[in-house]
């Protein structure tokens, strides 16, 4: 019997562990190695072919038996940590599949792991991951038909459903809680009609432009990271327009273009918050005291209006009384960290939900077209999230079929991502059967 290692159970692994159960059959069994034997033991849930491996994963030798002894791996560990296991699987001649963009390190070993007859597939979650095999589905039919497309923009966020929308942020936390603090540090740079465009971390949600989301209304969205890296693997170094955006709701994106503005998410700063309040935290952050008008002095300073202000409320920022959870020297981003897992957490039966939008504009014999491609999927509760439906399933089919049926095309070996038709076709299909469609509208 083969053996496929998942290692990490956190958020997004649910949906990956219960497809690949639900598949074994005789064929595989799934060992998850984790750090938190109980976050194993909830999504194995007691299933036959499951094994828990509660194992510390810088423990070398634990982790490379592990390794050793399975035939594929699938890393859900923090980005930082997939280097760990990619070195790991070229030792032992193991595929590798990851959700995460590719490092710079695992991008360096291409030919260490070509020459060992190795798939390292990077970027096969949502975002990367679903993002690329769609928007190369749409590229690739279009250009069959020889279409010209002008402008390529993509969309994609992690959001709460409506129906547990319930605080004036309308969010709430469905992935790795530091990477929501962190989001959009790198800055952005896209192409717009033609032109380079660069954006500074401290402007992305200050610029705060809308889409339109059918049954969903307006969204808010800001350019993600390096999108220009993607134009050639997306074979669209013709167009004039590119963009890879993140979607939040427009209240999010307002309020926290302050929460950046106000320093709060960095990680370079170091507060002693020993018997000290949020209020405390503020005053340092801000160089304001705590006085009886203290929360209208920080409006003023900063520009900040009354709906900003009743969210910023909202997440205790100017509690004088309730005292700062670590206690300690922590930096900024390490204390709103604990704000927002708090303030932010997704209850047991709270729904969230991802949304997905490409803007293709191309011409055919002359004629403009406009197609723009909706995904919009809600999650079960707590534990069966849309995120983690949408980030591990991608995974889960690849790997159930290159371990029943080999690698998806003898050629394809090396550091990937999903942008080839041997992989997206059987993909989205499988997906769709899962519940995960896209509907297209032409104009």
């Amino acid at each position: 019997m083969k053996t496929i290692l998942v290692a990490g159970a956190g958020k997004s692994s649910s949906y990956l562990i219960d497809y690949l159960l639900k598949n074994a059959r005789q064929e595989w069994r799934v060992v998850v190695m984790d750090a938190s034997a109980e976050a194993i033991a909830e999504k194995l849930n007691n299933h036959p072919k499951g094994v828990a491996a509660a194992i510390d994963v810088h423990n070398n030798e634990q982790r490379e038996a592990l390794v050793a002894g399975s035939d594929l791996v699938i890393s859900m560990l923090p980005p930082s940590l997939h280097f760990l296991l990619a070195q790991d699987c070229l030792k032992y001649k193991k595929h590798l599949i990851t959700s995460s963009y590719v490092s710079p390190e695992i991008k360096a070993m291409n030919e260490a792991v070509k020459e060992a007859g190795l798939l390292f597939m990077c970027e096969m979650g949502l975002d990367p991951g679903i993002d690329h095999m769609s928007a190369m589905q749409i590229i690739h039919s279009i250009q069959k038909i020889a279409g010209d497309i002008k402008s390529f923009k993509s969309f994609c966020g992690g959001l709460v459903a409506p129906e547990s929308d319930d605080n004036p942020w309308h969010y709430k936390i469905s992935w790795n809680p530091r990477n929501v603090v962190l989001a959009g540090k790198a800055g952005a740079e896209w192409m717009e009609n033609g032109k380079v465009q660069k954006m500074d971390y401290d402007q992305l949600y200050v610029n705060n432009k809308k889409i339109k989301v059918e049954g969903l209304g307006t969204l808010s969205y800001y350019p993600n990271r390096d999108s220009l890296k993607y134009v050639d693997l997306y074979d669209l170094s013709e167009v004039s327009t590119f963009m890879r955006a993140t979607l939040r709701h427009p209240a999010f994106s307002k309020a926290w273009s302050f929460v950046i503005k106000m320093g709060l998410t960095t990680e370079e700063d170091a507060f002693d918050t020993s018997g000290k309040s949020y209020a405390d935290w503020i005053s340092f952050k801000t160089d304001l005291p705590i006085t009886d008008n203290f929360r209208i002095a920080v409006a003023e300073k900063y520009g900040i209006d009354d709906k900003v202000l009743k969210a910023l409320e909202w997440l205790d920022m100017f509690d004088t009384k309730k005292q700062i959870k670590r206690q300690g020297l922590f930096s900024s981003a390490d204390i709103i960290q604990d704000v927002l897992e708090d303030k932010w957490n997704l209850h047991v039966l709270d729904k969230d939900m991802v949304v997905m939008q490409h803007q293709v504009a191309y011409e055919r014999k002359g004629v403009p077209v406009l197609l723009t491609s909706n995904l919009v999927v809600k999650g079960e509760n707590r534990l069966f999230s849309a995120m983690a439906k949408t980030v591990g399933l991608p995974m889960a089919i690849l790997a159930k079929r290159i371990i029943q049926d080999g690698l998806p095309s003898k050629y394809l070996t090396g550091v990937h991502i999903p942008v080839m038709p041997e992989v997206y076709v059987p993909i989205l299909k499988e997906l769709k059967k899962c519940g995960v469609e896209f509907m297209e509208i032409v104009d």
